[in-house]
């Protein structure tokens, strides 16, 4: 089993469409959804772990895109940005997951995991310097 993290990007007339039901009962995948913003009126976005078999995925990503829904895996709802970083550490005690965190001590410059960031957003109002910003 394998886990892939995706920004969906869909149109607003999938909006209404069960996609994660089908994800789970037609390709046989766990989803975790980490936050979603859902408007029928309005483009949607959502930031999720797709979770089984890599050939599964595929097919549930292949199913994804003939909906016309925009499926990244490089792209990520949260943004982090070291240039405008300070590493003022204001962020690190209100990451749960240490996905911002200082590695090296001598150093003290703040790093940013993206592979342990479930996007909860305290960064953002917690970051002084504007570092960190949400795509939605």
């Amino acid at each position: 089993m394998i886990t892939r993290r995706i920004l969906l990007m869909f149109p607003a007339d999938v909006s209404e469409k069960p996609i994660i039901t089908y994800l789970v009962r037609d390709y046989d995948l766990e989803v975790n959804i980490y936050r979603a913003l859902v408007n029928k009126q309005e483009e949607g976005y959502m930031v999720l772990d797709l979770s089984g078999e890599e050939e599964k995925i595929d097919q549930g990503i292949t199913y994804l895109q003939q909906l016309r829904i925009q499926v990244s895996q490089s792209r990520r709802g949260l943004q982090w940005s070291q240039e405008v970083c300070t590493s003022c550490g204001n962020c690190l005690t209100h990451c749960p997951t240490e996905a911002l965190h200082i590695p090296d001590r001598s150093t003290m410059e703040v790093k940013f995991d993206d592979q342990r960031c479930i996007e909860c957003l305290a960064c953002i109002k917690n970051c002084p310097f504007g570092a960190c910003s949400a795509l939605f």
